[in-house]
């Protein structure tokens, strides 16, 4: 049986003819009472750059099947890492083959090839436990049901697992170290170089010379000359030799996100912090600043028009149609947002008049049976979301629940009334649905 999964031999292609002057044993010599499978695997990833390549293991495994007359029947391979469970096509094939019957032992260049997580790890002992797998092979080692050989096949896995998760703690500790020498871990945006030839730890970022003035150019026209992004796309794209690093011309999106990225000005952010930067800024903080301002986006309306916060995400209980909202002022100067139904499908709709607080109330109402971690997930306001569950942590004598709970209600009631526009809309769309309004109550359906 071949394996198409990965790549998948015949082990009479990878053995010689011969071997110090004798001949090859045959499958009807040798141990025809358990069946192996070669696995053999490899990641791409920086962990592994240690281990054989995976013709090498093949051919090392299928030299030691030779030597101890095990009958291979099948070779599969798969280019994979091994720390998530139950992630590789070819090992859980292979996994299922042996629990059918289809092999009774493997035959692998390390256990680590096999697991690097608990997940697996218990598959396949418990393969071993009901007597599917009987023996597992590896370079220098046999592990059979026996106690001590599961025992030690387990710690010998567990401690690449242990490996594995060290060397993300010291990556991660290896770039929090490099944000605060003031250097960015990812690639540096247009404008910059990345240093290459320096060694590891001393790597530096250089500004593009060629580049870097017509960046400078980008930002002054918007600050100074009023240049929208569709200006500055065309400008770029007219007027200049300006490119990627692949030599294309830049899309519409990257020069808003270049207009956006604080990078240019000195200083960055990663992982939700601040970091200043240790490279030659192209741009001042100031004018950084400017063009913040004036990228900052003002809905249109026709005069005398006003945009509503809650227009546009309601629909009518009663007929279905759109609700739209006017102002009110009093005689006493006081004013007031009323929401109301178009009546575009019904001219007759009896929906009544329903007050602004009232719309809001209701909102926050359904928000708050909503997760948490749901809202910090779906929306741009997870570090503000953050800050007011940490607040009231600290003050709440509480469960930690009900102080998730009280930092949610206070947030929700900060955001609607002093947020913005795109936040309460933000926060209004982790609600699953379309919302109704009817009479004085909002309906999800």
């Amino acid at each position: 049986m071949n394996q198409e999964i990965g790549f998948t031999d015949t082990l009479s292609h990878l053995l010689p003819k011969e071997q110090d002057g004798m001949p090859v044993q045959t499958p009807e010599a040798a141990k025809t009472a358990i069946q192996y499978c070669l696995y053999a695997r490899k990641s791409s990833e920086d962990d592994e750059r240690q281990a054989l390549s995976i013709d090498s293991q093949i051919k090392e495994m299928a030299l030691q099947a030779q030597k101890e007359g095990l009958l291979v029947t099948d070779i599969r391979k798969e280019s994979h890492s091994a720390k998530a469970t139950g992630q590789r096509p070819v090992l859980n094939q292979l996994i299922a083959d042996v629990r059918s019957g289809l092999f009774q032992g493997i035959l692998t260049w390390a256990p680590d090839r096999l697991s690097r997580n608990a997940g697996d790890l218990g598959s396949i002992v418990d393969l071993m436990d009901s007597g599917y797998l009987r023996e597992i092979h590896t370079h220098g080692q046999i592990f059979t049901a026996n106690p001590n050989d599961k025992f030690m096949l387990m710690i010998l896995c567990s401690q690449a697992k242990l490996e594995n998760d060290n060397r993300g703690i010291n990556v991660k500790r290896g770039q929090k170290t490099k944000c605060e020498m003031g250097f960015r871990p990812n690639f540096a945006p247009l404008g910059y170089l990345n240093d290459y030839y320096s060694g590891k730890g001393m790597k530096k970022v250089f500004v593009d010379k060629g580049r870097a003035p017509i960046i400078k150019q980008i930002f002054e026209k918007v600050a100074y000359e009023g240049c929208s992004g569709r200006a500055i796309y065309d400008w770029l794209k007219n007027e200049t030799n300006f490119r990627s690093r692949n030599g294309n011309v830049l899309t519409l999106s990257v020069v808003y996100k270049m207009l956006n990225n604080p990078y240019y000005a000195g200083f960055f952010t990663y992982n939700g912090k601040w970091y200043k930067g240790s490279y030659e800024p192209i741009i001042s903080r100031e004018l950084f600043d400017a063009v913040q301002k004036k990228m900052e986006v003002t809905p249109k309306s026709k005069p005398g028009t006003r945009i509503f916060d809650f227009t546009k995400i309601l629909r009518c209980g009663h007929c279905g149609s759109g609700i739209t909202a006017q102002e009110k002022i009093k005689h006493s100067g006081a004013r007031y947002i009323y929401y109301h139904c178009t009546k575009a499908r019904d001219p007759k709709c009896a929906q009544a008049y329903v007050r602004e607080e009232i719309i809001i109330d209701e909102l926050i109402g359904l928000l708050e049976q909503t997760p948490i971690d749901t809202i910090k997930a779906g929306t741009s306001l997870g570090e503000k979301l953050e800050i007011f569950r940490q607040f009231s942590a600290l003050q709440s004598e509480n469960s930690e629940s009900d102080s998730d709970q009280l930092a949610l209600s206070k947030f929700l009631g900060h955001i609607f009334k002093e947020g913005s526009r795109e936040e309460k809309r933000d926060l209004i769309s982790c609600i699953k649905g379309q919302l109704y309004l009817n009479e004085r109550q909002i309906i999800v359906k």
